[in-house]
């Protein structure tokens, strides 16, 4: 069972990455989008570490709630609300449970994600970061490391798609030949639940 320490180490997990790729996650934006991604998500969940260290929330969902609200109120364009909303449907999906099942975190995440799509607008394929997160979600049923897997994967094949939603819409066939800055954090994001998971099993 998960417990609200399991996502702390999540989120804390998760700042870390940005932390180590935000270049990299600039350098995928600049082509195609407004050359930020990585230093928003920098500042976003910088925020989330610090909120979670002052307020400790000691259920899985209000940890995911409050890095939400977070990364809404701190991370511009479109990265804040849609990785804010991801956090916080999931968090709701899990309610006030003090320890949740990973089948219960898969479909939490569900949640999440089609939180993402109405609020984006986005379905897989359309080169965001659903292509990351749905395929993840879906493979979270099989563990962590699958989740992980399959996020990686949906976003190494962003690089082939045309953009049809966000900025680097705009570019058209452009577009095409750059990999996905939104679904690379996503997988980072993945990354970082399946690297919480370790320190768990370890």
């Amino acid at each position: 069972m998960l417990d609200a320490d399991f996502f702390r180490r999540w989120m804390a997990a998760a700042a870390a990455s940005v932390d180590r790729e935000a270049q990299r996650l600039t350098d995928l934006d600049s082509p195609i989008g407004d050359a930020d991604h990585g230093s928003n998500l920098q500042r976003g969940f910088a925020a989330v570490r610090t909120a979670l260290e002052e307020e400790a929330p000691d259920t899985p969902g209000a940890v995911l709630t409050l890095a939400g609200r977070q990364l809404i109120s701190t991370v511009g364009g479109a990265s804040g609300p849609l990785y804010g909303t991801l956090l916080r449907r999931t968090g709701k999906a899990l309610g006030d449970a003090a320890e949740v099942s990973e089948a219960q975190l898969a479909e939490a995440l569900r949640a999440g994600v089609d939180g993402v799509k109405a609020l984006g607008g986005a379905e897989a394929g359309d080169k965001t970061m659903v292509d990351a997160l749905a395929p993840a979600a879906d493979a979270l049923a099989d563990g962590f490391v699958a989740a992980r897997a399959a996020a990686e994967q949906g976003a190494e094949a962003t690089t082939a798609m045309r953009a049809r939603k966000g900025r680097a819409s705009y570019l058209g066939e452009r577009s095409v030949g750059h990999q996905d800055p939104g679904a690379t954090s996503s997988a980072l994001l993945i990354a970082a639940l399946a690297e919480a998971a370790d320190a768990v099993e370890g």
